[in-house]
């Protein structure tokens, strides 16, 4: 059994002043060839992004985008003809594929927007841009998106399980992963408890040979699961 920690703290962070970004994985400036992903995923960053400011017209290919809002609304338009306006309960997937083009506000001009973006490598190149989002209710563990996008979750073009999860204080949950696949768990908010190593938020756990999670939250707690090939 294996679980290795990524704090908080030893993330990378930069502050842009209309945006406050860590990075649990290296992105843009921030470099560390000890991590530079796990499995298929490749990017975990939290973003606090100051009222009216956001992130002009830009492009991505070949990578599964998943957002995540924790607080406040984030407006997104691309040039695939998806637009939307992401609220806490959302997910957002995007697919940028052969090529896309988008641009991310806070929809706000009075409340910052706080949220986690997800790259994921996707399982074939040069696939068709595409967007969608879907509001979810999130009491304990809840499948947001997977490969067969079963249970009404959001089809992605990758082999993995995503869980999004809101637990009360003492309130547990358990999840069985097969064998041969990983686990990440990212902490939003709160704190847990992941098969007895402290967790806070901003901290991420990778898990590989481990056959079943138990996650208690100690307060509570808002996370993300990441069930991997």
């Amino acid at each position: 059994m294996m679980i290795t920690i990524r704090r908080s703290n030893e993330r990378g962070h930069v502050d842009h002043g209309w945006l406050d970004t860590y990075h649990t994985f290296s992105f843009a400036d921030y470099y560390d060839e000890n991590h530079m992903g796990f499995q298929a995923l490749r990017v975990i960053n939290e973003d606090r992004v100051a009222p009216g400011q956001g992130f002009g017209t830009h492009p991505h290919r070949d990578m599964e985008i998943i957002t995540y809002v924790l607080e406040g609304a984030l407006a997104h338009t691309d040039s695939s003809g998806g637009e939307g306006v992401l609220r806490p309960g959302e997910v957002q997937h995007m697919t940028a594929g052969a090529g896309i083009r988008h641009s991310e506000f806070n929809a706000s001009e009075s409340e910052p927007a706080h949220f986690l973006q997800i790259w994921l490598l996707p399982e074939t190149k040069g696939l068709k841009p595409g967007y969608d989002q879907k509001r979810f209710d999130i009491d304990g563990l809840r499948l947001v998106a997977a490969h067969d996008g079963r249970d009404g979750s959001l089809p992605v073009h990758q082999d993995v399980d995503l869980f999004a999860a809101r637990l009360s204080a003492g309130k547990e949950v358990k999840h069985a992963v097969a064998d041969g696949r990983h686990a990440w768990l990212q902490v939003a908010r709160g704190a847990v408890k992941l098969n007895g190593a402290e967790l806070r938020a901003g901290d991420g756990a990778a898990l590989s040979e481990v056959r079943e999670l138990v996650i208690r939250a100690n307060e509570p707690a808002e996370f993300l699961l990441f069930d991997l090939a």
